[in-house]
């Protein structure tokens, strides 16, 4: 077990926004969220994020999943590090310190890097890399035994130090008293006035302390995001991981290049994703389904073998066997029953409807309870809204209704109702009777507006 501690404190300039760095997102989830996460799988028992710069908008992001340490002034890495003493000093574990804007850091290599640590005796362990360009990167100079004797950054670094291609990744692993002591003796005797965490393994050599490195096995798992085009890197990394791993627990995805999957999402084996589909947030997906091209999904929980073409769906639950599109736009708030078909250009928004019902074509549901059975004609469209307020109408099981029926809400249908086409029902229609609601057609004879005849 162990403590990670997470930086997530810097400005990021570089991004060129009003928001934080860390709460930038990769593939729906925050930078930091990630290696929050990341830590949580490798077995951390507490998380402390260290946040400064507009804390009140990085705080929302990681409170429910970490310890909250605030560094007012950004004074470097060791004075960030010391913002999160009162949470270690008397912890007799280890201490994992990460970067919160590197969200490709897998929890494998974090708990490989803890059990390194453990094995070697180390006091501190440096987490390492192989670039076959290291240009701008702190050298990692090793003995003869491997362990670690300094860090050169690149501008101190001699010629023969610049060939070194082993780098460091800013990430670590301490003995907690063992970098209590030490991050004590950090003075700020440079040119920036700032508290360099590197400083604190020099301070553990002299005392006689080992110090390791750990290399990981891939690089990209070190990537830091200062900018956007290092951002949109890093989501196609994360998004080819994703897909890879949907596909390893049997999905298919028909063009995955073209398929962007958010972080939470969870989907059944034997289902199939098409090209130019997105699926966000919280969904959950079953078995069987097939996801044809050009769809949108957010926050949706769909069941098994249910089949959805060019459409959205949003903030919403579709029961198994149900199908939607193409071109339908189910909006927030519907939970929509088995074997149903929600057509083509039909749009559904805060709407109950059992089992069995058919909305072909044309048509919009608002705020409406509907029963099992129905069938609706061309071009329904519920009235719920008056321009202040919304009304909810209840349409009973076995309902037929004409094409180009309007229900002004708030109205009542029963069971086994039929409503003629072309009508607007204003009123409630008991039980098993036949609604007609137009006005009669009157029929003019020798008429001379029609300019055609002219």
């Amino acid at each position: 077990m162990f403590t990670s501690v997470i930086l997530a404190a810097g400005m990021g300039t570089r991004m060129k926004s009003e928001m934080p760095k860390v709460i930038h997102k990769v593939c729906g989830k925050e930078l930091v969220k990630w290696v929050i996460d990341e830590s949580k799988k490798a077995g951390a028992e507490k998380v402390v994020t260290i946040i400064g710069h507009k804390a009140e908008m990085v705080r929302p992001a990681v409170e429910a999943d970490a310890e909250i340490a605030i560094q007012a002034q950004q004074l470097g890495t060791g004075h960030a590090v010391m913002q999160a003493v009162p949470f270690i000093k008397d912890y007799k574990g280890y201490v994992v310190i990460l970067n919160g804007d590197t969200p490709l850091i897998k929890a494998e290599t974090i708990e490989a890097a803890v059990e390194y640590h453990k094995s070697q005796g180390n006091s501190a362990t440096v987490i390492t890399a192989e670039l076959p360009d290291a240009t701008g990167y702190g050298r990692i100079v090793r003995a003869a035994d491997g362990a670690v004797l300094k860090i050169v950054e690149q501008k101190d670094a001699s010629e023969e130090e610049k060939k070194i291609r082993e780098i460091n990744s800013g990430m670590y692993v301490f003995n907690a008293d063992a970098l209590v002591w030490a991050l004590s003796k950090l003075t700020p005797n440079n040119a920036q006035g700032e508290y360099y965490l590197t400083d604190t393994l020099e301070h553990l050599r002299e005392d006689g302390k080992k110090i390791g490195g750990y290399t990981i096995d891939d690089n990209d798992e070190i990537r830091g995001i200062n900018n956007r085009v290092q951002q949109h890197e890093a989501e196609a990394l994360m998004q080819e991981r994703i897909n890879k791993q949907h596909m390893t627990n049997g999905v298919t995805i028909v063009q995955p290049s073209s398929v962007f999957i958010g972080a939470e999402v969870e989907i059944g084996s034997d289902t199939i994703i098409s090209s130019n589909v997105t699926i966000m947030g919280n969904t959950k997906i079953g078995s069987g389904c097939v996801i044809e091209m050009n769809c949108k999904i957010e926050n949706a929980v769909i069941a098994d073998n249910v089949s959805i073409t060019s459409s959205i769906v949003l903030n919403s639950e579709i029961g198994e066997g149900t199908s939607v599109g193409p071109f339908a736009y189910v909006r927030p708030g519907n939970k929509i029953g088995k074997n149903v078909k929600v057509g083509d250009f039909v749009e559904l928004k805060n709407d109950v409807i059992d089992d069995d019902t058919k909305i072909s074509h044309l048509t919009y549901l608002g705020d409406s309870d509907i029963g099992k059975n129905v069938n609706f004609g061309c071009g329904t469209v519920t009235c719920n809204y008056d321009g202040k307020d919304k009304f909810r109408s209840k349409i009973g099981d076995n309902v037929f209704v004409g094409c180009n029926t309007n229900f002004v809400s708030p109205v009542n249908v029963g069971n086994g109702v039929y409503i003629a086409a072309g009508s607007t029902i204003t009123e409630d229609v008991p039980d098993n009777n036949l609604s007609i609601a137009r006005s009669r057609q009157i029929n003019k004879s020798d008429w001379k507006g029609n300019k055609y005849n002219k």
